[in-house]
């Protein structure tokens, strides 16, 4: 009665003990499994923090032309008659470059030269200028009157600005370079055949310097300022960055778009940009010569902090920073980064603090 009586106590005593001997094994794994996810090392890959140059640019875009150009038109009616080019000996065509005064196109008309009697006004000149200096040496052994002297002087004068007119005119004849550069127009004409006045006859060029207008938003107006440097690119010279610089600013708002005017300055030596290509400038805003500078895809945001991750000692330790310049991809750290430490830029996205890393190339 006794043995049969406490049997099946037993028997409940094992069953507890065999499902909490299961629950411990399932602890146990369980905890296994967590320490065992807790050890992985997760693959990154590092840079060393380091201090570079980085500029804060605006952007804008537009056409672009040379500092000096110019249309020549006719300013009388005269004979045709385009002149050869000494370095190729040929006639000029569009394309050369010709220098400062080079003759370029003679017109003829016999009419007007005569009206202009250049001839005639040069010893005009040359006679009052002997009859003054007579007239100053009689004065002084008192042989004329003050009147006398001053009126010789008037006829002198009169004399010099008869042939200085006599000279324009015929400088009209000579349509010359006004500047050193290329010619991009010359309209044909037959040799010898007469053209009317205002018929335009050449144009010029000279784009080793070039200018790019700008019309930028009101909002810029405090950013933007004279002699600040401009990067200037077109799509059609993918490797080759032009410098420039802002040389005019207009203080006035346009009521309408609400922008403001500009202008930047480019230097162009090697011709490289051809007047009319559409471009695009970077407005150095602000630089610094030496930054502590990271790319800007490995910030991170925790609430209104900026972080990143560094390896350290085979984990990884999360840093806030604060940030500076940035450009389209990088940003500039004022504090939270020191040279040299080695700033996870890879795998960093799922990284924890103290997360272990591996790092790999």
């Amino acid at each position: 009665m006794i043995t049969t009586k406490y049997f099946p106590v037993a028997n409940m005593y094992k069953a507890i003990f065999l499902v909490a001997l299961s629950g411990l094994l399932m602890s146990s794994c369980k905890n296994e499994a967590t320490n065992f996810n807790t050890d992985v090392a997760v693959n990154v890959s590092v840079q060393e923090v380091d201090k570079k140059p980085i500029e804060q640019t605006l952007i804008t875009t537009g056409s672009i032309k040379p500092e000096l150009e110019i249309a020549v038109k006719t300013e009388l009616a005269a004979n045709y008659y385009l002149q050869k080019n000494p370095k190729t000996g040929q006639p000029y065509k569009m394309g050369d470059f010709v220098n400062k005064g080079q003759l370029i196109i003679l017109l003829e008309d016999k009419e007007y030269s005569n009206n202009a009697n250049i001839e005639g006004a040069e010893l005009d000149m040359e006679i009052s200028e002997m009859e003054y200096e007579k007239q100053q040496a009689l004065y002084e052994k008192g042989g004329v009157t003050k009147r006398e002297l001053v009126n010789s002087e008037k006829t002198l004068l009169t004399a010099k600005q008869t042939y200085e007119n006599a000279e324009l005119s015929i400088a009209k004849l000579s349509i010359r370079a006004p500047f050193s550069g290329i010619i991009t127009d010359l309209p044909y004409y037959s040799p010898g055949i007469r053209i009317e006045n205002g018929q335009e006859v050449l144009s010029m060029m000279n784009y080793s310097t070039m200018l790019m207008d700008l019309s930028m938003p009101e909002n810029l107006m405090g950013q933007v300022q004279i002699n600040q440097p401009a990067n200037i690119m077109n799509y059609a010279l993918p490797d080759d960055t032009l410098k420039g610089r802002i040389t005019e600013l207009s203080p006035a708002i346009d009521m309408e778009a609400r922008t403001f005017k500009g202008r930047i300055r480019v230097v162009n030596k090697q011709e490289l940009l051809k007047p009319g290509m559409f471009v695009k400038a970077e407005i150095v805003v602000e630089q610094r010569d030496s930054a502590l500078v990271i790319p800007k895809d490995v910030v991170l945001t925790e609430g209104n902090r900026k972080m990143v991750f560094i390896a350290k000692n085979s984990a990884a330790e999360k840093r806030y920073i604060r940030t500076g310049i940035e450009t389209l991809t990088e940003i500039e750290v004022t504090e939270g980064l020191k040279v040299n430490e080695r700033l996870i830029v890879k795998g960093f996205e799922t990284l924890k603090d103290r997360s272990k890393v591996k790092v790999v190339k």
